[in-house]
Order: structure tokens, then sequence, then C-alpha cells
């Protein structure tokens, strides 16, 4: 190695060797500085401690404290003096402590020492009734916004019974429910579903329903509707079921009862009100409806086309199939008015069907029936 290149070696070696000066810290922003422009601003802490006597605060307000009072105040120079320490020093450790409040100047610039307890009433105590009195107007700024508070809650109210009456509606009166059926049929533009439980219809139910229900199928409106079996042997419904069936309306039968319902686009339905026949309940909420609609469509499917011709066949088919419903019912244990309501049928008709089962059974009770049905049931083998 080169002598230059040694003497740079051993240079580095010491430069490496030598500890590092120490870093001047930068001062520290405490809470109590950051809170803002009440009262005077504080200092970061020192770095040393008061506890400790090396530190320059510590010893400025320590040799302030052991001064004669009889003696004049004193001012930096004297203390760097008594203290020996640089001026530059002792006037930044009199300047913080100033502004810490524990120096007061008097009149002729000096500096006293002020106990800690009055410098935190002194320092302190604007910080304190700052934040009271901001406290206070939080307070008041929340009590002012939440005065609004009962406005708001009548509004989600008014809205939310907005938005119920938007999606349903009751009417409970029937001139207000023909009235409702009227405007959804003159504005339908594609589908009405239609759904009939209960056996033949009323003379007068249909003549209304026929002239509004030709309206729509000359519209090009597509109907579909859905009766029970013994609705067949009601000469007005099937007067009816001819007249829209030439318009190209769709009806089928199914024997036992379903849900009495209008959808008309697939958009708004109409159902009855339990123990009111003079209300309706309106329901336009999509995926309610939608579900009526595919409920619907299930009821289709098993549905048979209403044949205005009377067929021997047919007839036959349909009766024995009621007579099926009957006993499938009279296994369930319901009595004749409830197979009567739920077929469509009259009680009388019904007590009729029942007999004519009893009769094929050989039973002479409708216990007996009953027993034999489920006897039946058990023996059939299994498909």
């Amino acid at each position: 190695m080169a002598i230059p290149d040694m003497e740079r070696a051993q240079n580095d070696r010491g430069t490496a060797d030598a500890e590092p000066a120490p870093a001047e810290k930068a001062p520290e922003v405490t809470a109590l500085a950051a809170i803002g422009a009440a009262g005077p601003p504080v200092p970061a802490p020192p770095s040393e401690g008061p506890e400790s006597p090396d530190d320059p605060l510590t010893r400025v307000y320590t040799c302030l404290l052991a001064r004669d009072p009889a003696h004049p105040p004193a001012r930096p120079a004297d203390l760097a003096a008594e203290l020996d320490l640089p001026l530059a020093r002792v006037e930044s450790a009199v300047s913080a402590l100033l502004d810490m409040g524990l120096l007061r100047r008097d009149q002729e610039r000096a500096v006293l020492p002020v106990a800690p307890d009055e410098a935190v009433q002194r320092t302190l105590g604007p910080l304190e009734r700052e934040m009271r009195a901001r406290r206070q107007h939080m307070e008041r700024t929340r009590e002012q916004l939440m005065a609004f508070m009962p406005l708001y809650e009548s509004h989600l109210l008014r809205l939310t019974h907005l938005r119920q009456a938007e999606y349903v509606e009751l009417l409970t009166d029937l001139r207000a429910v023909r009235e409702a059926i009227t405007e959804l049929g003159r504005t339908c533009e594609r589908e009405v579903m239609t759904a009939q439980p209960g056996g033949g219809r009323r003379a007068e139910v249909l003549e209304e329903a026929v002239a509004r229900d030709e309206e729509l199928l000359r519209r090009g409106v597509r109907m579909r509707v859905l009766y029970q079996h013994t609705a067949r042997f009601s000469s007005g419904t099937c007067a009816y079921v001819e007249r829209v069936g030439r318009l190209g309306a769709q009806v089928r039968t199914l024997d036992d009862e379903f849900m009495r319902m209008l959808v008309f686009d697939r958009a708004t339905a109409v159902i009855p009100v339990p123990d009111d026949p003079h209300a309706a309940v309106l329901i336009r909420e999509p995926h309610v409806v939608a579900f009526m609609v595919g409920a619907y469509e299930r009821l289709w499917l098993e549905a048979l086309p209403f044949e205005t011709e009377w067929d021997r066949q047919t007839i036959m088919d349909i009766s024995d199939e009621l007579k099926q419903t009957i006993v499938r019912l009279l296994t369930e244990g319901l009595t004749d008015a409830a197979i009567a309501r739920r077929l469509g049928l009259s009680v009388r008709s019904c007590r009729r069907h029942v007999a004519d089962v009893m009769a094929a059974l050989g039973a002479e009770s409708r216990f007996q029936a009953g027993y034999l049905l489920a006897q039946q049931d058990r023996e059939q083998p299994a498909p």
C-alpha cells in the first residue's frame, strides 16, 4: 500500500473511532402548545427533567430561589456570572421559564421565581377556560342540531307511509275496488291473469266483467282465467267463457281451491281481504307480485282447459276428479260444509257426492268411509 493511502486509512480509522457529536434535538410540540392562541404559548419540556441538577432551566430556577430577597432582583447577566454559564444559555433558559410561567419580570425587567402551582394556574388556566368554552359550544351546537331530529323522524315516517302506499294499498269500499280494477284494466297493455275460485260466478258480476274483458282482448291484451271445476256447471259462467274465448281468452279449471287474485301486466295484483267481501288490497311490490305470478303459473300448468261444449266424457272425467278430491278431503276429516266451500259446491251437491262415495265404499257412516279410504291407501302398492 502506498504511503498516502496508509495515511488516509489511518485518518479514516481515527474518524470512525471518534464519538459522533451529539445532534441537536428539534424542539417538541406539546399538546398544550398545539391547542391554540388561548393564553401564552407553552414550550416543550426540556430534554432533561428538572430533577437533573445540570439542566440549565433547573439551575436558573434553583439559583433564583436561593437568592436573598434583600438583594436586588437578578438579570440574566447576573445569573450567568453566578452559575458560570454562557449568557446565551442562561437567556434561553430564562425565556423558557418565562414561557412556562415559572418566572416573571418586574418593572425593571429583572426576573423573579413563581410557585409552580401559580404557574399552572396562569399558564393552563386560559387553556382550561378555552376548553370549557369549547365544550359548552359543542353542547349548544349538539342541542341545536338535535332539535331538528323530530322533523327528520317525521319526514322518515311520512316517507315510509308513502312507500307503503306506493307498494300496498288497502281499499275498503266496494265502489273503490271496482274503480281500481276498471282503471287497471284500462291501462293494462300486455297480460291479465285471473284466478276466481268458488264455482260459478254471479250473473251481475259476470255482466260487469265481460264488457271490460272484451275491451281488453280487442286491444290485444292476453287474458288467462282460472276457475274451479264446478264452474263448468254454471250456465252463466259458460256463457261468459264462450264470449271471451271467441276473442282469444284462455280459461282453465282446477279441482281444489286456490287463492283469488287479479294480476295486471305482472306489475300490479289485486287480492281479497279475509272476512270482508267489499275490500281488496292492491299490491305493487315487485317481489311479491313476482311470487304471485309464479304461483299462478304452477296452477295454470295443472289446470284443464274449460270447454264450453259439453262433452260427456269430459264431464265424467271432471266428475270423477271431483269425487277423488272429495275422497281425499274426507280422509283429512273435513266436514261437508268445509268440502263444499273448498270445491265451490253447494252443500247439497257436496253431500250428494259424499253419499255416492260412501255407497261405492259400502260405508254406513262418514267415520267408516274415512277408515275404508285409509285402508285403501295403505293397501295400494307404491308406484
